[in-house]
């Protein structure tokens, strides 16, 4: 009998507890790109060892949330415009082809389970402050789709995805109500068409969807990025000891800028 397992037990389960939290605050954006983690701080927060803390940022590093960057710790992930425009094309791709395989596969009652959370979506956009009820709808809604096309693969790849990019879609929620309206509109296609068993037309309707906000999510980090160049190009005197201004960017000012078109134009090429 190892006498250690229990104290292994604990050592995991309270890893596991700081993982899911920092996940989860990672995905909703309240831990920024670029933030440091600090082991000491974190133990503190949590009141645990610093051997849980390492642990949990060791399978936060596995999964792409965090990096581990040499003499300056753990820092939440940056993405370059590049490399995010990429993923949000693979994304786009992923999950159309989820959608296309639903409209296929799905149940029955799994189509009218689609169809109340659809339900529900739309009534909350007439809501005020429903923001935070309606990701968790969306969410949901996503999640659906992708469980309805059977396929373990596509499922995993496509949870994986929207996890690493959930804290870059943030960007694109600055006019809340016209885009919550407009994303439920996109999803009122995605839904008649897989209830239809219209697998092409569930394909692009879920791909011209991820495509739209995805596009919006670049322009706006390309303005940003902009913005944080164009701070750094001017003279710099020192700033008063009152000034509120931040500058944050979420990606890395190195990376091209002809990304921000890269999604809509493979996008329209298709058609």
């Amino acid at each position: 009998m190892n006498v250690n397992q229990p104290q292994q037990d604990q050592t995991q389960t309270t890893a596991s507890r700081i993982y899911q939290a920092l996940a989860d605050q990672i995905i909703s954006g309240s831990l920024v790109p670029g933030q440091k983690l600090e082991e000491v701080a974190l133990a503190t927060r949590f009141g645990a060892s610093r051997t849980p803390v390492r642990e949990a940022l060791r399978k936060l590093a596995a999964r792409g949330l965090v990096d581990s960057i040499p003499r300056r710790g753990v820092v939440v992930a940056r993405i370059g415009l590049e490399e995010l425009s990429d993923m949000l094309e693979a994304e786009c791709e992923m999950e159309a082809l989820c959608a296309r395989l639903s409209s296929q596969k799905m149940s029955a009652l799994e189509k009218q389970h689609l169809q109340l959370i659809h339900d529900r979506a739309c009534a909350l956009v007439t809501k005020a402050d429903s923001f935070v009820d309606y990701t968790v709808i969306n969410e949901q809604f996503h999640n659906l789709v992708a469980a309805g096309s059977r396929n373990k693969t596509l499922m995993v790849s496509v949870s994986a995805l929207r996890d690493r990019l959930a804290p870059f879609r943030q960007a694109q929620w600055d006019e809340m109500k016209p885009r919550l309206i407009r994303s439920t509109e996109d999803h009122r296609h995605i839904v008649n068409a897989i209830m239809e068993g219209n697998a092409e037309a569930a394909y692009l309707a879920m791909r011209d969807h991820n495509a739209r906000l995805s596009t919006a999510v670049l322009v706006r980090l390309h303005e940003q990025e902009n913005l944080q160049n164009s701070y750094h190009d001017m003279p710099q005197d020192p700033a008063p000891a009152h000034s509120n201004l931040k500058i944050r960017s979420s990606i890395s000012p190195a990376r091209g800028s002809r990304s921000t078109q890269k999604i809509k134009q493979k996008t329209n090429s298709k058609r």
